[in-house]
C-alpha cells in the first residue's frame, strides 16, 4: 500500500492544486515576505527550468545557484541540484520541504577531520630529519 503524504492537513494531490495565496497564508513569515517582494530573474529563470523538467522538453537536472528560493508547490517532486559553493548538490524536493529556502538542504560547512600532525608540528618532531 503506497504512503499517503499530506501538507497542512490536505492530501497530496490536493496540496499540488492549492494556489499561491492559500500557500502563502500557511508558510512563515520570512519565506511569506520573501515571495511578496516579487521573484528575481534568476528566480523566474529557475522556475521556467523547473516547469520544462516536469513536461520533459529538457532531460538534464535543473541546477541553480538561488539558494534563497523559496520551495512552492510547483517544485514538488523535482530533483534541483544546488550549488553550495564547491559542488552542485542534489535536492529531491518533498511535500516537507514547502517554505523553506533552497539553501537549507546544500550544507555549505562540513566537519573537518585531521590525521596525525605534520613534521615540525610539535617539538618532538621539530629536530626530526626530513628524509
Amino acid at each position: 500500500m503506497a504512503r499517503v503524504t499530506y501538507y497542512q492537513g490536505k492530501d497530496s494531490a490536493l496540496a499540488k492544486d492549492i494556489s499561491m495565496d492559500e500557500f502563502m497564508k500557511t508558510i512563515p513569515s520570512r519565506s511569506r515576505r520573501s515571495l511578496k517582494r516579487g521573484l528575481s530573474e534568476q528566480k523566474k529563470i529557475l522556475l521556467a527550468n523547473v516547469k520544462d523538467f516536469r513536461e520533459g522538453k529538457t532531460k538534464r537536472p535543473v541546477k541553480t545557484h538561488c539558494r534563497d528560493m523559496v520551495v512552492i508547490p510547483e517544485m514538488v517532486d523535482v530533483i534541483i541540484e544546488v550549488y553550495n559553493g564547491r559542488s552542485f548538490h542534489p535536492v529531491h524536493v518533498t511535500y516537507e520541504m514547502l517554505g523553506h529556502f533552497l539553501g537549507e538542504f546544500a550544507p555549505t560547512r562540513h566537519n573537518v577531520k585531521h590525521s596525525s600532525p605534520g613534521i615540525g608540528a610539535t617539538k618532538s618532531t621539530a629536530s626530526a630529519s626530513v628524509k
